[in-house]
């Protein structure tokens, strides 16, 4: 006989795998007949797009570009500095364990380096590092024995645990736009470089929507027609809803940009505006916490009880963080003196994380790339400088998972005879939570029946790791029998070689 049980459902969003993996994407670039030759390369630099992806059994395919901004020095009387931009496609296989067709995966790209080799002056072989990490989480829906109803005389050990469980994932499609003009004595030849990065996240939660709001802050460099090099910055209003149903104030969202393709380039038949777009996608984890009446353990004074038990692993302790880390760094260039920056590329990246004391302590550093201009050209250079951070709170201990994201929300460089003054302010986004191990009980089965009339009592010596659940569990006795019979206050405090006398309820064989 089956027991009748009331469950509840809880949604666990569990990680099935992870891996990381360094890729080459390699091609040539063919200089256009209207271009000077190459004489030097003087920075190379890309936006790396990921436009589709695919979970697979044992991996997950990865198909996306790098849109590739070089400048260089020119082979002609004037040395003057131009640029290519070309477009460099990939696709990564990466192998992640136990996912397959269905899962739900999530990618984190960046360049590590772009080398380019002159192979003539009308060609250049590019070849960029990319460090691709892909994370794949399953969503199960597991039903949890929270009462059993039909069986009066079954002893039944509670515990109420805090879970966080998923209301849903999704995802949209959004286009970041936007015209740009420049000044009015600039005649626009070619776009140099460009460089484009999500600031200023933020959400608001509305019925069974999720408004994800972000700006997309792009810096462009450019060359005149009379060969004369400016930059301009702007910040384009990034907004989407992503549907998911059930949501409420109460949630906890993890959000995420990615950028899966990036247009820019003067507009057609204006040489003073720019043109932008950029595709993005918004994906969006919702949870929320539950109070669960967990059964750990059952058995019947009159029956004997069979039933399985699984362990599964959940998430709790759910929460979002954000704190801002302000950096001011003194950088030393003396032969730029008072000459003009024209661009900086500012990336942050975690070296080490620590967790202690109820904090995570990160170290770092800050990749920087300088273009400035000395002796009437361009030059480059790329320093490194390292930061220290700490973000503290209540909820944060050893056995937490932390996936952090650092946002540059601002980034000043001011230039005083060749002492160029950094102010950097960078905004940690942290998503912490920690995995908990439950053992699920079900379908209970009732396997015979006793007459729990005949009663007898005996003497048993508390052991090593005895609970008084486990003692009455063994005897068919009740935890209330035991401490009322013993005098016993509190059911936690026994201790071993305690003597306890056991109420203990006799099977009877049953008239047929």
């Amino acid at each position: 006989m089956l027991l009748e049980t009331e469950k509840e459902k809880v949604c666990i969003n569990q990680v099935v795998g992870q891996n990381m993996k360094e890729t080459e994407v390699e091609g040539d670039v063919i200089v256009n007949d209207i271009k000077p030759d190459v004489l030097n390369i003087i920075s190379a630099d890309g936006v790396p797009c990921i436009y589709k992806k695919e979970v697979m059994d044992g991996k997950v395919r990865i198909d996306g570009s790098i849109n590739t901004y070089i400048i260089y020095l020119a082979d002609d009387e004037n040395s003057t500095v131009r640029s290519l931009n070309t477009v460099l496609d990939f696709t990564q296989i990466i192998d992640v364990d136990g996912c397959a067709p269905g899962m739900v995966s999530t990618e984190n790209i960046n360049i590590k380096n772009i080398e380019c080799k002159i192979l003539n002056g009308r060609k250049i072989n590019v070849k960029s590092t990319l460090s691709i990490s892909s994370r794949v989480y399953s969503n199960d829906d597991v039903e949890v024995i929270s009462n059993i109803s039909n069986l009066d005389d079954v002893q039944v050990l509670n515990n109420d645990k805090i879970v966080n469980s998923l209301i849903g994932n999704g995802n949209t499609r959004v286009y970041a736009k936007d015209t740009v003009n420049v000044d009015a004595a600039d005649e626009i030849a070619e776009i140099m470089k460009a460089n484009i990065r999500i600031v200023d996240r933020d959400i608001k939660l509305s019925y069974n929507k999720v408004l994800a709001k972000a700006d997309a802050d792009v810096t462009i460099l450019y060359l005149t027609e009379d060969n004369r090099i400016k930059s301009i910055n702007t910040r384009i209003p990034i907004m989407g809803f992503v549907d998911i149903e059930n949501i409420s104030d109460e949630s906890i969202c993890d959000v995420d940009y990615q950028i899966k393709n990036l247009i820019i380039k003067p507009n057609n038949g204006d040489t003073h505006s720019i043109y932008i777009e950029a595709e993005i996608e918004i994906s969006c984890f919702a949870y929320e916490t539950k109070n669960i009446n967990l059964i750990e353990d059952l058995y019947s004074i009159s029956s004997d009880l069979n039933f399985n038990q699984k362990e599964i692993m959940t998430m709790s302790g759910k929460q979002n963080l954000k704190e801002t880390c302000n950096i001011n760094e003194q950088i030393n260039i003396p032969e730029m003196g008072d000459n003009r920056l024209y661009s900086v590329k500012t990336v942050p990246n975690i070296l080490n994380t620590t967790i202690k004391n109820g904090k995570v302590i990160y170290e770092g550093e800050m990749s920087i790339e300088l273009l400035y201009e000395m002796n009437s050209s361009l030059n480059s250079k790329n320093i490194e400088i390292p930061f220290n951070f700490e973000v503290m709170s209540d909820g944060i201990d050893d056995n937490c998972t932390i996936d952090t994201n650092i946002d540059v929300k601002r980034d000043d460089f001011i230039v005083n005879s060749g002492n160029i003054n950094a102010n950097i302010e960078l905004e940690f986004n942290l998503s912490v939570s920690k995995n908990q191990r439950l053992n699920i009980i079900n379908e209970i089965s009732v396997e015979e029946t006793r007459e729990n009339n005949i009663y007898s009592m005996v003497i048993y010596f508390v052991k090593p790791g005895d609970t008084i659940w486990k003692i009455a569990k063994k005897f068919k006795s009740t935890i209330e029998d035991i401490t009322r019979v013993n005098g016993i206050e509190d059911s936690n405090q026994i201790y071993p070689t305690q003597q306890l006398y056991i109420p203990k309820y006799v099977k009877k064989d049953i008239a047929v």
